[in-house]
């Protein structure tokens, strides 16, 4: 009886031993989980059925800024934004309540106030009668990768439908092109892959231009400026243009942007603007100002070579008589056949403008004073024996040639008084200023 007790005894020992040692080791595995879970880079919570936070690890913490005593017992909702639609939620608890693992993406708001996106997936725990009894929720930031997003479909908008785009490795080989790009050039982006922009050049600029062009860029990352390309059909036509260098994280270049749009337009405008602003709106002829840019210019290039020319003044002889009689109207019409008859004497480097009221001007470039005066006699001849609106008109002219040490003022005056003697000689004649010499 004595022995079968003590066998009793021995065997509760050693049931118990074992049990002490099962508890002792699950503690340990439950010691070992907790660790690894609350050390986890992924922020875990766990709620009730109910939704009531019992636990949160420290990356959970730290993304929401709040302690663990402001959160336990609490529920999610006192992060929620206010901003995520609520058929999110409803789907969430649906599914949860369904049993079912539920994933997706919140943005949610810090104990600060500051946003953030994360990326969620809830799994429901059951106990042994299937009841859901916790949600676990493993949560990661996701804020940075939704900035990048955010960022890459701007980026990727703007690429389609802003100004073209042609995007370069740093050995200007051509990996990227957009279809405004397509729309400029001729080009489609898989034609030109691979190639480099050398394709586009026009042969207008010098290679002085190209290197000072890479010097800005390699040495302040960014170039821009007018610049005339050629198309895939042959046509040459100007850029505003855009390049940027762009650097990896050590400083060396991966990349080079260019942006640019044509502005073959503006420069029609412009042109036109600049033709209208030198001719004067009656005759067509240069008005003062264009007259006085080009005389400055012929001075300036007579001081720099043994070139010479000649200016030669004129006007219509009787000019008010023609107006009093004939009415302004008449008058304007002769201004404007005469400067047209005029014109179609004259050489493409010739310049006439119309001085003021009935007197204008000619420069005639690599001219001297001899050639001058055969040009005048003949071109004053012509109008004499011509009409003019249905009038006979003649007209008076002084000529001067370019002498070393000239300027506008001194040129204006000599010819002006060989003009004045033409008039003093009873008018239709042309004369030389006196200190002229052939």
């Amino acid at each position: 009886m004595t022995e079968a007790r003590v066998g009793t005894m021995a065997e509760v020992e050693g049931i118990l031993g074992n049990a002490w040692h099962d508890i002792a080791s699950l503690r340990k595995h439950f010691s070992q989980l907790y660790i690894a879970v609350e050390q986890s880079p992924a922020a875990t919570a766990i709620t009730d059925p109910k939704g009531r936070i019992s636990f949160v690890n420290q990356r959970f913490l730290d993304v929401t800024g709040y302690s663990r005593e402001e959160l336990i017992g609490q529920t999610p909702a006192m992060i929620q934004s206010g901003e995520t639609p609520s058929e999110v939620y409803r789907d969430l608890w649906h599914t949860l309540r369904a049993g079912r693992v539920w994933q997706g993406e919140l943005l949610n708001r810090r104990k600060n106030g500051e946003l953030y996106w994360e990326a969620e997936v809830i799994t429901p725990v059951r106990n042994d009668e299937g009841d859901v009894v916790n949600f676990v929720a493993v949560k990661e930031d996701i804020t940075e990768r939704k900035r990048q997003e955010n960022e890459l479909k701007l980026m990727a908008t703007a690429f389609e439908t802003g100004q073209a785009t042609l995007i370069t490795d740093a050995d200007m080989r051509i990996e990227r092109a957009n279809q405004a790009f397509t729309n400029i050039t001729g080009y489609r982006e898989h034609e030109v892959l691979g190639k480099t922009p050398r394709i586009f050049k026009s042969g207008r600029h010098s290679p002085d231009f190209y290197a000072k062009l890479w010097d800005a860029l390699l040495e302040t990352g960014h170039w821009q400026g007018e610049i005339w390309n050629r198309n895939k059909y042959g046509d040459i036509y100007p850029l505003w243009q855009s390049i940027t260098a762009v650097s990896d994280d050590a400083g060396r270049i991966r990349n080079f942007v260019s942006v640019f749009h044509n502005i073959a337009e503006r420069k029609r405008m412009e042109d036109e603007l600049e033709r209208q602003a030198t001719l004067d709106h009656l005759t067509g002829a240069y008005n003062r100002r264009a007259f006085d840019t080009a005389l400055r210019q012929a001075i300036f290039q007579a001081e720099l070579s043994d070139e010479t020319f000649s200016l030669l003044i004129f006007d219509i002889d009787h000019f008010k008589y023609v107006n009093d009689q004939h009415g302004h109207d008449t008058g304007d019409a002769i201004l404007k056949q005469l400067a047209d008859r005029v014109s179609g004497n004259l050489r493409s480097t010739d310049v006439l403008s119309r001085w003021g009221g009935e007197e204008f001007t000619i420069l005639l470039p690599d001219t001297r004073l001899r050639g001058s005066r055969v040009f005048a006699e003949r071109l004053r001849g012509q109008i004499a024996e011509s009409r003019l609106h249905g009038l006979r008109i003649t007209i008076s002219m002084g000529i001067t040639e370019y002498r070393p040490g000239d300027d506008m003022d001194s040129m204006l005056v000599r010819a002006d008084e060989a003009l004045y003697r033409a008039k003093s000689m009873g008018r239709n004649c042309v004369v030389a200023d006196e200190m002229a010499r052939d």
